[in-house]
């Protein structure tokens, strides 16, 4: 798979780092306003041994903002369509989006959640205006989560594979009626390619064959499946185009994108592709919420957190903590430190900038992990030297200070860690509202 610079990720990094324009990223780099021109070409090659003075230059790892460069065909016809891999940037046409502010559900809309996790799409969903009459959920903890912050919720802890065998109907209450909104977000898996063109049936065994098992058997007007932004590229981009043939095949006109948390009051860089599906027969085309004006940073949202449990750093990792600014990463150690606490990453290529990262109060926090404390992804509080805790994890990812976890911390932090911050979730959820409000005439 090839790759090119996505601009608008560039553009994004350096607003972060105050860099107004790219004269002034040259200038920073040591480079000419030509070469840096280069640099962002759509026929440079990012992994040329040039570049990485553009990711050092912005802190970034390389991943952060390269983009597949699309395969073409003998026909030159991409391989994964265009419409299906916009990003929600502000220089798209404003008709690509809707204004989520104005949105108001007309009626309360019945959702099905898949893979429902501690809640935070859940949430987003519920105070977008769907009413949940199932979640399904297979870890007890996460199940936990959910029955005790919302006990009137049909919680269905069961595995999925069971429930696509059995039947999602004969878990909803009786009489529940038409469910207009299916939602999850399931594992990403490769496929064994048989022939060109796979049906539903030959992806069997998957996570995927479930949950379009269960979209199948209750045909809801629209359906949303978020995943990792890797989705893209796994095996060359197969398995993403197999499930949007698989999905059309079931009736669906599709579409993927990109959204970043960060555009939608979230403070922070969390980046997840969502596919959406709408029934065919509705002839409705699906518009991505409108970007936020206003960026969240760190600062805004860690105010009088309550007081909670957390992780702490072994003393010897704490020392070196310590000696890294806000903001920074182990590129501000001293050499010999750097060499002995990053051992053979030292020598690997990449920025590696989750390593000794602190995070800085004028920033949007990096992706959380499932654990604040591991060596490759170091989200480290601004002024203490410590992981955050579970309420300030809980905080960035959106969840309301109310919003209680089940199980030991590690439990908690892994819960929060996998969820969708509530924020993104309302205005994709908004944005799906939009859909339904029309369908409804």
């Amino acid at each position: 798979m090839e790759y090119v610079i996505d601009r608008d990720k560039v553009r994004r990094v350096m607003e972060q780092h105050d860099i107004k324009t790219q004269a002034e990223l040259a200038e920073r780099m040591g480079i000419t306003k030509n070469q840096m021109s280069v640099l962002l070409s759509p026929k440079g090659n990012p992994i040329k041994s040039c570049y990485q003075k553009l990711f050092d230059t912005l802190s970034v790892d390389p991943m952060e903002i390269l983009m597949p460069k699309l395969d073409r065909g003998d026909d030159g016809k991409a391989r994964i369509r265009k419409k299906r891999l916009t990003s929600c940037t502000e220089d798209d046409l404003c008709a690509e989006f809707v204004d989520t502010s104005k949105v108001e559900a007309q009626r309360r809309y019945q959702s099905v959640e898949l893979f429902a996790g501690a809640g935070g799409l859940a949430l987003g969903l519920e105070q977008a205006g769907f009413k949940a009459v199932g979640l399904v959920e297979i870890d007890k903890y996460a199940a936990e989560t959910l029955r005790r912050n919302r006990p009137g919720w049909n919680v269905i802890e069961e595995d999925v594979i069971k429930v696509a065998e059995t039947g999602i109907l004969s878990y909803l209450p009786e009489g529940c009626g038409e469910i207009d909104f299916v939602s999850g977000g399931y594992p990403c898996q490769a496929f064994s390619y048989a022939g060109k063109k796979l049906g539903l049936e030959d992806v069997r065994g998957t996570m995927f064959f479930y949950y379009a098992k269960i979209v199948e058997q209750l045909r809801p007007k629209v359906f949303l499946a978020e995943n990792v932004r890797g989705l893209l590229t796994h095996d060359g981009g197969r398995t993403l185009r197999t499930m949007l043939d698989i999905y059309e095949a079931m009736g669906y006109r599709v579409e993927t994108h990109l959204v970043h948390a960060v555009d939608y009051g979230v403070a922070q860089k969390r980046e997840r592709l969502i596919i959406v599906g709408i029934r065919a027969d509705l002839d409705l085309k699906y518009r991505l919420p409108k970007v936020y004006a206003k960026k969240l940073v760190l600062r805004d949202v860690l105010k009088n957190v309550p007081i909670s449990e957390g992780e702490t750093y072994p003393p010897k990792k704490e020392r070196v903590l310590r000696l890294v600014p806000p903001g920074g990463y182990w590129r501000n150690l001293p050499d010999d430190i750097a060499r002995e606490y990053m051992g053979k990453s030292y020598f690997s290529g990449g920025g590696r900038t989750g390593m000794a990262r602190r995070i800085s109060w004028d920033e949007p926090c990096l992706t959380l992990t499932c654990s604040p404390a591991q060596k490759q992804t170091e989200r480290c509080h601004p002024d203490e030297t410590r992981p955050f805790t579970v309420r300030e994890y809980a905080r960035i990812q959106s969840f309301p200070d109310e919003w209680q976890f089940s199980g030991a911390v590690s439990q908690q932090y892994k819960q929060i860690g996998n969820a969708v911050p509530v924020e993104l979730a309302k205005a994709i959820g908004l944005s799906v509202v939009d859909v339904l409000n029309r369908a409804e005439g």
